[in-house]
């Protein structure tokens, strides 16, 4: 028994560790009634952000379409007191990311920012994290993994926001490998302290 105690622990462990020292996904969907306040929007898209600490980059991936107004900026805002909601500062280049399609209503956008360059956030956060690129980047990552940052894009019709979404981990598949290999461990222990197992 001993020794399925310690295969459980040792996999999710594995899993953890595998977790962390990996670059982190981040999904969200992006709606108007995400917005705070929220606004009447029928528009929708959906974002994936890879941020990778130890490559220093960040990959912005989003798709949108049936904005009321036409779009005047995209960006990711952090960090907000409370994770989930409420409002914070644009944390990554200013005023829009770099290729955003402007004056459309949908679109697509994909780019791949080096987090160790100061353009790639906006001055006030890079001031407000140590006036560093390395602070920057430490926010950001403890932002995103506590749910308080969010990927917001802005129209005419909406400038403080159209639909945004706060992002959310999305498990890589390596971690749920790992993670589904400790199922039969944890099953087998279960089944060997069930009286009568």
């Amino acid at each position: 028994m001993k020794t399925i105690i310690s295969l459980a622990i040792c996999t999710l462990t594995l899993a953890a560790a595998a977790a962390s020292a990996a670059p982190v996904s981040y999904g969200g969907t992006l709606s108007g009634a995400a917005e705070s306040p929220p606004v009447p929007s029928p528009a929708t898209g959906s974002t994936l952000v890879v941020f990778d600490i130890a490559a220093h980059t960040l990959t912005v991936n989003m798709n949108f379409s049936g904005l009321l107004g036409t779009t005047t900026a995209a960006h990711i805002h952090c960090c907000t007191m409370v994770p989930g909601i409420g409002n914070a500062g644009v944390a990554t280049e200013t005023p829009t990311f770099n290729g955003f399609p402007l004056g459309v209503s949908s679109g697509s956008y994909s780019m791949i920012y080096d987090t160790t360059l100061a353009s790639s956030w906006s001055p006030g956060f890079l001031a407000n994290n140590g006036g560093t690129t390395a602070g920057a980047e430490a926010a950001f990552g403890a932002g995103l993994a506590s749910g308080s940052a969010y990927l917001n894009i802005h129209s005419n019709l909406y400038s403080a926001g159209e639909i945004r979404a706060f992002l959310a981990p999305v498990p890589e598949p390596g971690t749920w490998a790992m993670l589904l290999l400790g199922i039969p461990a944890v099953l087998g222990l279960r089944r060997r302290v069930t009286p009568g197992g």
